[in-house]
């Protein structure tokens, strides 16, 4: 079945219009991204229920695909923002729930890999993302996809303990592994974006999870902004559901809350497609 257009219903006009694909104008329309950064562009997309759940946390049914509906509009979406980023962080729990993935484009909307190839030539991204995947505990197998493939290039944030761990097995040439100092098993947002731009000189930064790692980067004013679907499920909770919302681990005091300002507005059937600009809060926490 044939992937119908977003139609666009709000937009402001500010950044640099990209030079998208025809197939892909026609899909997303058009989108823009800020003008010469001097600092990372550090950016989120998610999909959520309408009663908020980013995951149903269940075993065979963790991932978006679930609170989505497999909506392929959602999925070309997240195939456009990996398409124009130079990193991806995800954290383990986000791993897990995909343990065959490689956080690319092409890996999440194939039908679009050319499209996607070529929108990455035009911006001058010879490679694919940088994959980042960020653990305290070091407990991951080495030998998944997103690490020894070589499909993508892959760093592995992680504490000084959780680094022994992982130098005890064969690591793959295409993976780094840094160590933050510390004695806590928690990584700060900070020094996960301090490392990566450490290995990379990407400027355009794309958090997909989880929802404890977003927590943090927002508690840290990291986000400049939220890409977030709007899928028309209701999920429900039970009294003490470990069904996931949006930012989990922290919770922000009146007054305190990071606020966005809506910049656009897309639908796609009853989905809809929200935007969202934090960077007048991140400049105020500066």
């Amino acid at each position: 079945m044939p992937i119908r257009p977003l139609a666009t219903l709000f937009a402001m006009k500010r950044g640099k219009l990209l030079p998208l694909p025809p197939r892909l104008a026609r899909l997303y329309g058009s989108l823009r991204m800020p003008r010469a950064l001097t600092h990372p562009h550090v950016f989120s997309n998610f999909v959520s229920t309408l009663d908020g759940v980013v995951s149903l946390n269940v075993k065979g049914h963790a991932s978006g695909g679930d609170i989505s509906g497999w909506n392929a509009q959602d999925r070309m979406v997240m195939g456009l923002l990996r398409a124009i980023a130079d990193v991806v962080i995800i954290g383990s729990g986000t791993l897990g729930a995909d343990r065959e993935h490689v956080w690319t484009a092409e890996a999440i909307f194939p039908e679009l890999a050319d499209d996607y190839r070529r929108l990455r030539e035009t911006l001058g991204k010879d490679d694919a993302p940088l994959n980042v995947v960020v653990s305290g505990s070091g407990e991951l197998d080495l030998r998944l996809p997103v690490f020894a493939s070589g499909k993508v290039p892959a760093l592995i944030v992680t504490t000084s303990a959780g680094a022994q761990r992982l130098r005890k097995h064969a690591v793959p040439d295409s993976l780094a592994i840094r160590a933050i100092a510390g004695e806590s098993a928690t990584i700060p947002a900070q020094a996960i974006l301090d490392e990566v731009l450490r290995v990379s000189s990407g400027k355009m930064i794309l958090v997909e999870g989880g929802p404890r790692l977003l927590g943090d980067f927002y508690a840290q004013r990291l986000i400049d902004e939220q890409f977030l679907t709007l899928a028309p499920q209701i999920a429900g909770r039970e009294a003490n559901d470990r069904r996931l919302s949006l930012v989990m681990g922290r919770a922000f005091a009146p007054g305190e809350s990071p606020w966005g300002s809506l910049v656009d507005l897309r639908r796609g059937s009853s989905h809809l497609f929200l935007r969202y600009s934090f960077a007048a809060s991140r400049t105020d926490a500066s």
